[in-house]
């Protein structure tokens, strides 16, 4: 068993849940999401497990079901607790500390999602709660220094004074966060985009209902789809489960022990999955950098020989694809025929100057001398007769394939005849120029038809014969163009025209380039094949990982 996948202690006993997610260990790690960012408990990762955030959710899940821990009949009933918290609400009434007491309406079998263990009680939030919004601050009030001030869904700065001295169960009331659960710190001011379920915590674990209200379907407490939020006279009816105080503390010590055991799980799959991607990219390194074909022999039948534990995720096989790209255009992919005319001639034919390459029969030449150069434009909008017509606008949103024969946006004629608008010749590489996406990519792509382009892309008119290789070219030297990318200080990314033109490509006889695009196309195609077989393993264990909560909570 890997490191990523050896099995925490978690703690065995009779609970059917508990034995679940000892028994099905396995799926947890596997069921792998590719590099995401931002699920689970622990910030940071760069790899979102879907095993791992379902094990999580299962937790909690048990949990308020009354599936994690033992009950003991020894426990003081919730029915009491109840009582004790209704005694402590009166008397704040009537000492004028919180308002009185909405009037809330029994609960009713129906309501009930599911059945609890003997000495639990469902329970109204408005009953247990005193549910009021946090005070309002508008953003010019918040200082440099002073107490910290939390908002929808974590501190946006801090502020002179503070309205809680103690930590503060929370329910987000507005925006994307809407109804998600926040405890907030100690001496913190709490603004009027959170409600706050005050309650003196001597008859309540505030860790407890985080958990709670964390699992549970909230879906009937936000409103408004394009501003959410959530109301006072949606929380207070809401239902919670109620356990007795004892096992609400015995819940919380097993949830933080199974919780640090998922990180510990999720940082041994991340540490591992890491190293696993550094390891494909120094062996494909070691390919791209050998100096000679006895080097290149070597280097690849070291990858060969453990193919099928290198290329096991999506972000491997991304790798190898690239490797293999950078390897045909660096004459490693294909032999070469001395019997080949040689690249020279061809461009000769074109009339492009070029000057010779290391490898034999290639030639060298700057991307700029290969053709006629394009740019863009966008006609009016205010003119709705240039947005009627057929033909293509290219942006680069529509730069998500390697052939473009269509658009989502199309103009008219008359558009190209009244504007800067040019129509692009069919077999022309277009290229984005200007945007973020510049920051660690280069759209490249190869028109099949007649199209027009905006003004952050540029489109590169080449001879018909080669325009193929050289779709296949820029896919390789991806990086290279990244690398030449201009960034200004307020986040720009634009290729200036010297730098992208000027750049140098490597041209190989015109039959080897037909080898090359042939062998690349091939590969690509059983590259494709092997993400689909991960993908389809992925979603795999995703319904297994699905099937065992299930399980466990049925």
């Amino acid at each position: 068993m890997s490191a990523a996948t050896q099995v925490p202690p978690f703690a065995k006993g009779g609970l059917g849940g508990i034995k679940l997610l000892t028994d099905h260990i396995a799926i947890w790690t596997d069921a792998d999401t590719e590099r995401k960012s931002g699920r689970g408990r622990s910030s940071g990762n760069a790899t979102s497990v879907y095993g791992i955030r379902k094990l999580r959710e299962l937790i909690l899940e048990l949990a308020v079901r009354g599936k994690l821990v033992p009950q003991d009949a020894n426990d003081e009933p919730a029915s009491a607790l109840l009582k004790r918290i209704q005694t402590e609400k009166a008397k704040l009434i009537a000492e004028g500390k919180i308002k009185k007491e909405k009037s809330l309406p029994s609960i009713t079998g129906d309501e009930k999602p599911f059945e609890l263990p003997q000495g639990w009680e469902w329970a109204r939030l408005g009953n247990l709660f005193d549910v009021v919004y946090g005070k309002g601050l508008s953003n010019s009030e918040l200082t440099e220094e002073g107490y910290e001030v939390f908002g929808a869904n974590g501190i946006i700065g801090r502020y002179s004074s503070y309205s809680y001295s103690e930590p503060q169960l929370l329910i987000s009331c507005r925006g994307a966060y809407s109804g998600k659960p926040n405890i907030s710190p100690p001496f913190c001011f709490i603004t009027s985009n959170t409600l706050v379920l005050q309650n003196t915590w001597e008859y309540l674990n505030l860790q407890f209902f985080f958990y709670a209200l964390t699992i549970a379907d909230k879906e009937k407490i936000v409103t408004g789809s394009a501003q959410p939020q959530v109301t006072t006279t949606n929380l207070d009816p809401f239902l919670v489960v109620l356990p007795p105080l004892a096992e609400q503390h015995r819940i919380v010590a097993k949830v933080d022990e199974l919780m640090a055991q998922c990180d510990q799980l999720e940082t041994r799959h991340n540490n591992a999955a890491d190293a696993h991607e550094k390891l494909v990219s120094h062996l494909l390194g070691t390919l791209t950098q050998s100096q000679n074909a006895e080097y290149f022999s070597a280097n690849w039948q070291r990858i060969a020989a453990h193919f099928d534990t290198l290329f096991t995720t999506e972000a491997s096989i991304d790798a190898l694809k690239q490797a293999l790209l950078q390897l045909a255009v660096m004459g490693k992919l294909v032999p070469q025929n001395p019997n080949d005319e040689p690249a020279s001639e061809l461009l000769k034919r074109y009339k492009i100057a070029s000057t010779t390459s290391f490898i034999t029969g290639w030639s060298k030449v700057s991307l700029g001398a290969l053709g006629d150069i394009y740019g863009g434009a966008t006609p009016s909008k205010a003119k709705p007769e240039y947005w009627v017509g057929s033909i293509p606008w290219i942006s680069p949103k529509d730069m998500k394939r390697f052939y473009i024969d269509d658009a989502e946006d199309k103009v008219s004629e008359s558009a190209i005849r009244d504007t800067a608008l040019k129509l692009i010749p069919a077999g022309s590489l277009l290229m984005v120029v200007r945007g973020m996406i510049l920051a660690h990519s280069f759209p490249v792509a190869l028109t099949t038809s007649e199209v027009t382009i905006n003004q952050d892309m540029k489109a590169l008119v080449v001879p018909g014969e080669i325009k193929d290789y050289l779709l296949l070219c820029m896919r390789a030297m991806k990086n290279s163009f990244v690398a030449l990318v201009d960034r200004s200080s307020h986040g720009t990314c634009k290729l200036i025209s010297e730098k992208l033109w000027t750049a140098i490509v490597a041209i190989p006889p015109l039959s080897e380039q037909h080898r090359i695009v042939a062998k690349v196309d091939e590969l690509m195609a059983l590259c494709d094949q092997l993400k689909t077989r991960i993908t389809q393993t992925n979603q795999l264990q995703q319904k297994l990982a699905d099937v065992v909560v299930e399980q466990a909570i049925a």
